[in-house]
């Protein structure tokens, strides 16, 4: 049906204060507008940015707040002037819902690095309602922040829309995508994993860098990486040194930058995409001696995350995802916290939501 005049009667899981328990919760969404699209939401990844915001780690949590940025649907409503939707058609949604369309980024497909960016959950509409996220039966967002979901792609493969666009973005962007360069990737989780999915798929060679020689099974049998550097065997490390063109680091607990600065070439490029808490330790005399960058990255734009599924459908790249049900999620979320998931959870709304 096109678009009603009632406000839409919603139903999640949101956590209430910064224990960061999750519990059942009743809330409105907005009319669906002229711009809008509603969709049923199927599909919705575990971040672990997640983590951090339903404990308020990153003090800037709203409460109640319903988490999921990694959101796959079914479109059951449009608006009037919607143009690239129809009614059935797959739907997904990342971490962004919302930014001013009129700063040099939004002109340049960089909705993602808007000052005014909204956040898919734990943001502020500017009529001043909050965001909430995909951890949610339907959700109701402007279609210009909705991409098309390939029909070849399974639906659960929701991370690709953080985790994968995350990765994705930092290769293409700094030119670490041509066949034969030599990647180095930091940490082999969430992020890691689509990491090395992403730069074997360009054609590259890749080297998974972990502190444990117990990840180097998975890295190399199940992920298809070349080569592993256990980074804290100095003479491993030694004998890499200026090997390396690029390298993702999504590691977000505290470590040094001299021993993975060490790794690159001359002209080599550091990208970070994990975010530690507190700032690291920058040596320069190594950078200038190699004129050798430290950068970041964060998520992509709406343009690139589109073109970043089909990608991923046409190579049929996945994130490695364990399923789970709604009511798992409090236990999903302890055990996200351990590290002890390979490599995202993946909530299954559209089977086990229950109102209930």
């Amino acid at each position: 049906m096109e678009n009603s005049n009632e406000n839409v009667t919603a139903f999640g899981w949101a956590a209430r204060d910064t224990s960061g328990v999750l519990s059942p919760f009743n809330f409105s969404r907005r009319v669906t507008g002229e711009k809008d699209v509603q969709f049923k939401v199927m599909y919705c990844g575990i971040c672990h940015s997640d983590l951090h915001q339903i404990k308020g780690e990153w003090s800037n949590s709203i409460y109640p707040m319903v988490p999921g940025h990694e959101i796959v649907g079914v479109v059951t409503e449009i608006g009037s002037k919607v143009e690239k939707f129809r009614i059935g058609d797959k739907v997904g949604v990342g971490c962004l819902v919302g930014s001013c369309r009129k700063c040099v980024n939004c002109d340049n497909d960089l909705e993602n690095y808007c000052r005014d960016q909204i956040m898919t959950y734990n943001g502020i509409y500017s009529d001043g309602t909050p965001t909430y996220g995909g951890y949610s039966d339907i959700m109701v967002t402007d279609e210009h922040y909705v991409v098309h979901w390939p029909e070849t792609l399974p639906m659960e493969a929701a991370p690709l829309l953080c985790a994968g666009i995350t990765t994705y973005s930092p290769l293409k962007y700094f030119g670490l995508d041509k066949p034969g360069m030599h990647i180095g990737v930091v940490g082999l989780g969430g992020l890691g994993h689509m990491a090395v999915k992403f730069a074997k798929a360009f054609g590259t060679k890749v080297t998974v860098i972990s502190t444990s020689l117990s990840k180097k099974d998975e890295a190399i049998e199940r992920l298809g990486a070349d080569s592993f550097l256990v980074s804290r065997d100095p003479d491993q490390m030694q004998a890499a040194a200026g090997s390396l063109d690029g390298i993702i680091d999504t590691v977000s607990a505290i470590h040094p930058l001299l021993p993975l600065i060490d790794l690159l070439r001359s002209h080599g490029k550091l990208v970070m995409v994990g975010a530690p808490e507190k700032p690291l330790e920058l040596p320069v005399f190594p950078l200038l001696l190699g004129r050798k960058l430290v950068a970041g990255s964060a998520i992509g734009g709406i343009k690139e995350t589109q073109e970043m599924v089909d990608f991923a459908a046409k190579h049929n790249i996945t994130p490695d995802v364990e399923i789970v049900s709604m009511d798992y999620v409090n236990t999903a979320l302890e055990r996200l916290s351990k590290a002890d998931v390979k490599y995202r959870f993946v909530l299954d709304i559209g089977n086990t939501l229950n109102k209930s």
